[in-house]
């Protein structure tokens, strides 16, 4: 590779002090970026991708080991190794927050009436369950729905704006049984299977 810049003009100083350590933190940038994205991609349970991420990130990450043992008495390649690793993490948590893979349970406790809301997860066709209990201040209702993460920025602020007093709680789902079924289709089969039943 310091062969190929010498014949585009470079001197092994800036090669060595710059280009090198340029690479080797981009290198490391991506290798992380697709890391921490295989790593969700597993806990979301998705075979396919999650795999084939890993094959690049550990080719990636090959190849930027590969120059420092190449040039292991370069101290400045260390540094931008190290900076490469902690801005990939970070480039990488952006990458999934912008993809929103996934979905989410979304757990709603709230002491005003839900109705709205419930309006609201029946237009989208969003499933969801509406229980009455008891909290720290009496009857509260509370709404479980698992919807996909990219819906979430039209979601939350629904909240707010009907239960603007609410709690609630998101936790990742690994699997959702049926979860191409949506909540119109699902109420369809429901009724159809009482009637076949009354029918009998």
């Amino acid at each position: 590779m310091q062969e190929f810049f010498q014949e585009l003009g470079f001197t092994n100083n800036i090669f060595a002090f710059v280009i090198l350590p340029l690479l080797i933190f981009l290198a490391r940038v991506a290798d992380v970026s697709i890391g921490t994205i295989r790593v969700i991609l597993v806990m979301q349970g998705k075979k396919g991708l999650a795999p084939l991420l890993g094959f690049f990130e550990s080719l990636i990450w090959l190849l930027a080991i590969g120059q420092i043992f190449q040039h292991i008495d370069n101290p400045v390649s260390y540094i931008s190794y190290a900076l490469g690793y902690a801005f990939g993490t970070y480039v990488g948590i952006i990458l999934e927050e912008k993809m929103a893979i996934g979905r989410v349970v979304v757990r709603v406790i709230t002491a005003l009436p839900a109705n709205d809301l419930i309006d609201y997860l029946e237009r989208k066709n969003h499933r969801y369950s509406n229980i009455d209990a008891t909290g720290n201040d009496g009857k509260v209702n509370i709404i479980f729905t698992v919807v996909k993460r990219n819906t979430l920025k039209e979601l939350i602020p629904k909240i707010h704006e009907y239960n603007p007093k609410a709690f609630f709680t998101i936790e990742g789902v690994k699997k959702v049984s049926d979860e191409e079924v949506s909540f119109k289709e699902n109420k369809g089969i429901l009724i159809g299977k009482m009637l076949d039943i009354r029918s009998k």
